[in-house]
């Protein structure tokens, strides 16, 4: 039998393990080893993606270029990806200011979103605050009550750790008793993952002295509507942070500028922008982003509060509902998966409704409380698809059907709306376009 040598024999001879076409994930590894020139280059020939070279010279190579900026912007072809507003909320004079804005991760690749592109949720709009006027105050059941400027917080020792934000609401349109018709940013845009640079918590409430009994921190933003959210004490000391750069950069503003909380793992509305006042406390505020919103309301009418730790979840990226599948043949699909509780273990990905599963390849690193991206070789044979991503994390959890979900939880509008994690499912049609459905 002839050695074979290009990619789309490489990847479409894969054994398959699951139905309806999912590859082995060790297809992808053979592909990443064949990154030698020949192994390669051999394979592009014959791939039959790209189109034979043509004659002719761009007008980019016939003229020097525009000059260094001195803050890079992306290429102007790239500008329509960009985040989209919704949600507006009515402003004195009949104006509407957008106060939400979703990540579009059918869009993005790897694991980190650009910070321009971090999803936003602001309550009470964005604060243009002067950094040598803000100041965050320690105060309550500690020792020695402390102020610190962003001068001060830049003298101490600091931390950097990739750690994603999802607000608690992400995908509770999901909830809804028929699939949405919506892109992947509107249902689970409320997902951001980046590398945060901080001062660890801990160190400050140990500078300031916790009195015996304290139990939570209350914190509070400096924004309009001082936003206050309880976390509880250990949480604190764990693995919090007064986070001053995102990517590298200072924290932008709708990100919290010039400071902001960061709870790893913890819902997003906890990670308090722009925080102005750490609160020691024998007990949780019960604020009513804590009481009327942001708990769990259950099927027996009880509700369930500081449901903080996100559960473990994934999402199919590529392909989405956003593209159509031209023809036939060897698709990759591709996702990111994340959980509160630690690092992923495990996503599988299924082409038949769950029927069979099969391993998905795990991009590494896998960081703790951080986006996982995975990988799937996929032989679409132009029939009906039905494609799913079904994570587990290292402490066990397994990502719930949406039926178990729904059966523990209730729906909307009496049971339910924060804390979807139920298995997505994406309908591929034989005419290659992809929607979202329920299976």
């Amino acid at each position: 039998m002839p050695r074979k040598t290009n990619l789309d024999d490489q990847l479409l001879d894969a054994p398959p393990v699951a139905g309806n076409g999912l590859l082995d994930r060790r297809a992808l590894l053979k592909l990443a080893a064949m990154g030698s020139v020949t192994g390669l280059a051999a394979g592009r020939a014959r791939l039959a993606f790209a189109d034979p070279v043509a004659a002719g010279q761009p007008e980019w190579l016939l003229a020097p270029g525009l000059p260094a900026e001195a803050y890079g912007r992306p290429s102007r072809f790239e500008l329509e990806r960009v985040k989209r507003y919704v949600w507006p909320l009515e402003a004195n004079r009949g104006q509407t200011i957008p106060w939400l804005s979703f990540t579009p991760h059918d869009l993005l690749h790897g694991v980190h979103t650009p910070s321009g592109l971090h999803f936003e949720i602001s309550h009470h709009g964005i604060p243009d605050i002067d950094p040598e006027r803000h100041e965050l105050l320690i105060h309550g059941m500690v020792e020695r009550p402390l102020k610190f400027n962003l001068e001060r917080l830049d003298r101490y020792p600091t931390v950097t750790h990739d750690y994603f934000v999802e607000c608690a609401g992400n995908s509770g349109r999901l909830w809804n008793e028929e699939p949405v018709a919506e892109t992947l940013a509107l249902t689970h845009g409320f997902l951001s993952g980046s590398e945060w640079t901080g001062v660890p918590l801990a160190v400050l409430l140990d500078e300031a002295g916790i009195q015996p009994g304290a139990k939570w921190v209350i914190a509070e933003g400096a924004d309009s509507g001082s936003l206050s959210r309880s976390v509880p004490m250990g949480k604190a000391l764990d693995d919090s942070m007064i986070a001053l750069y995102q990517n590298g950069e200072r924290v932008r503003p709708g990100q919290g500028y010039p400071m902001r909380l960061l709870n790893p793992g913890f819902e997003g509305n906890t990670n308090v922008k722009w925080v102005r006042s750490l609160r020691v406390t024998d007990r949780p505020a019960m604020t009513r982003f804590e009481t009327s919103r942001y708990t769990d309301l259950m099927p027996d009418g009880k509700a369930l509060q500081f449901t903080l730790e996100m559960e473990v979840k994934s999402v199919i990226t590529r392909p989405t509902n956003s593209m159509k599948l031209k023809e036939p043949g060897y698709y990759e699909i591709a996702g990111l998966a994340w959980t509160g509780a630690g690092r992923i273990r495990r996503v599988e990905v299924s082409a038949d409704a769950g029927r069979t599963w099969g391993d998905a390849l795990l991009q590494e690193p896998v960081s703790p409380k951080m986006t996982t991206r995975f990988r799937m070789p996929w032989r679409w044979d132009g029939g009906p698809a039905t494609l799913q991503s079904r994570a587990t994390d290292e402490s066990g959890r397994v990502q719930p059907t949406r039926q178990a979900l729904i059966a523990a939880r209730g729906r909307p509008p009496g049971p339910g709306t924060y804390h979807f994690n139920g298995i997505h499912s994406w309908g591929v049609l034989p005419s290659g376009e992809i929607r979202h459905v329920y299976a």
